[in-house]
């Protein structure tokens, strides 16, 4: 018998059922707890769940109607290193939302109502190497430095949304992306997207379904795959001149005419000035010998 009059072993037995209690007890309501990770997953959770342990690694929020992400919730789980948050409503500004959570590796948006990504959405993310924000169709624009912090970033969704350009800096700058999702957007091949095509031809990332990376806009280039339509753009923009060129170069045209005629007649005037100035020297050259 213990110094309790109980044998060890039933000392041991409640003492690990205080152990699971205290851990049911620091899990959040209607999710799973195990060592490091909280699951909630399809819980109908209206908002951010509260009580989650302090140590965990990985969250899983993944299909909620979670709307909002508490930037100051968030940040008490500093260990973090795996956030995934897909099928949810969360939209609008998520700017400064992932200020305390430095360590995260992973993270999943998708499936969301994300309106726009800035440079402070993901800036304090410097270890991410996964970022998932496909399927988000009000998301119509990536702000050009949006990922400029990110430098471990390797794979990168942007899937299905509301794309219709994406300037070259934003992926060219990443040295270690590896994979980037760009399929079924609405792509606006012009002459201004015509870069970003040819780094994606030149480049060696990884592009899955890239069937599906096709031009939306303009109508002629409709469906066509975005190696397909490098050699039209390049010849199309290289040689095609639109009316505000043409203006341009009228302008150009008029302005060196103009320079040209100013050129001149200060020339003529110039030589001018001096023809009376030399006339004048030697008449006041022969009046004097004159009178000598």
């Amino acid at each position: 018998m213990s110094p309790l009059g109980r044998p060890w072993s039933l000392n041991l037995m409640f003492l690990l059922g205080m152990g699971m209690a205290s851990e049911r007890i620091n899990c959040p309501s209607r999710c799973s707890c195990q060592y490091l990770e909280v699951n909630c997953t399809g819980q109908q959770l209206q908002e951010f769940p509260v009580d989650i342990p302090l140590d965990t690694r990985q969250l899983i929020l993944a299909g909620n109607n979670v709307s909002y992400l508490p930037a100051v919730e968030l940040s008490f789980l500093a260990d973090l290193v795996y956030l995934d948050c897909r099928k949810n409503l969360l939209g609008d500004d998520l700017d400064f939302t992932f200020i305390g959570v430095a360590k995260l590796v992973y993270l999943d948006l998708s499936f969301n109502n994300l309106t726009q990504v800035t440079f402070s959405t993901f800036s304090h993310l410097l270890s991410l190497v996964v970022l998932k924000i496909s399927d988000n169709p009000n998301l119509l624009t990536i702000e050009k430095d949006a990922f400029a912090n990110n430098t471990w970033l390797r794979h990168l969704d942007v899937s299905r949304m509301g794309l219709t350009f994406l300037d070259t800096s934003t992926v060219r700058d990443l040295p270690n992306l590896r994979l980037l999702g760009l399929s079924d957007n609405l792509w606006h091949c012009n002459c201004s997207f015509l870069d970003f095509i040819t780094w994606m031809t030149e480049s060696n990332v990884h592009f899955p379904d890239a069937d599906n990376v096709t031009c939306y806009t303009p109508a002629g280039l409709r469906a066509l795959r975005m190696p397909a339509v490098e050699a039209q753009l390049h010849f199309s923009c290289l040689t095609l001149l639109y009316k505000q060129d043409y203006v341009f170069l009228c302008l150009v045209g008029l302005c060196i005419f103009l320079a040209g005629t100013m050129a001149a007649w200060l020339a003529g005037v110039c030589a001018v000035i001096y023809e009376v100035h030399v006339s004048k020297g030697e008449e006041e050259e022969e009046e004097e010998e004159e009178e000598e």
